[in-house]
C-alpha cells in the first residue's frame, strides 16, 4: 500500500528524542496499546532523515523524507534493515517509525 506523509516540515532532533520517549513511554504502559498511538508525522519524517544514505534502504528513507510517496511495505522493510545496524536509540526511533507505518496502514483501511 502506498502511504504519503501530510508534514512538510521534519521533527528536529530534540523533538524526534522527546517524541519517541513519549510515545515508547505511553505505548509501554498500556497492556494493549492501540495501532493508532504513533508518533507524529514530522517526527516520522525526522526519524527518516536520520537514515538517509547510500544504500537501498537509506535511498528509500530518503525518498520518504522529500516527501515522495512510497510502499508501506518496502518502508518496513528499509527499517528491520536500518535496524540491524542501529544504536539502541536509533533502534528506538525506528521502532517508532515503524509504528507510524503500521498506524498509517491501518487508518487507510478503517476509512
Amino acid at each position: 500500500m502506498r502511504i504519503m506523509c501530510r508534514a512538510t516540515v521534519p521533527a528536529t532532533e530534540s523533538q524526534v528524542v522527546a517524541s519517541v520517549q513519549e510515545t515508547l513511554d505511553r505505548r509501554g504502559s498500556m497492556a494493549h496499546a492501540p495501532v493508532s498511538l504513533a508518533v507524529p508525522d514530522a517526527v516520522a519524517l525526522g526519524i527518516a532523515g536520520f537514515f538517509v544514505s547510500s544504500t537501498d534502504s537509506g535511498r528509500l528513507l530518503e525518498r520518504f523524507f522529500r516527501g515522495g510517496d512510497v510502499d508501506s511495505a518496502a518502508l518496513l522493510e528499509a527499517v528491520a534493515f536500518e535496524q540491524g545496524y542501529a544504536s539502541a536509540e536509533q533502534h528506538s526511533a525506528l521502532h517508532c517509525l515503524a509504528g507510524w507505518v503500521r498506524a498509517r496502514v491501518h487508518d487507510r483501511d478503517a476509512a
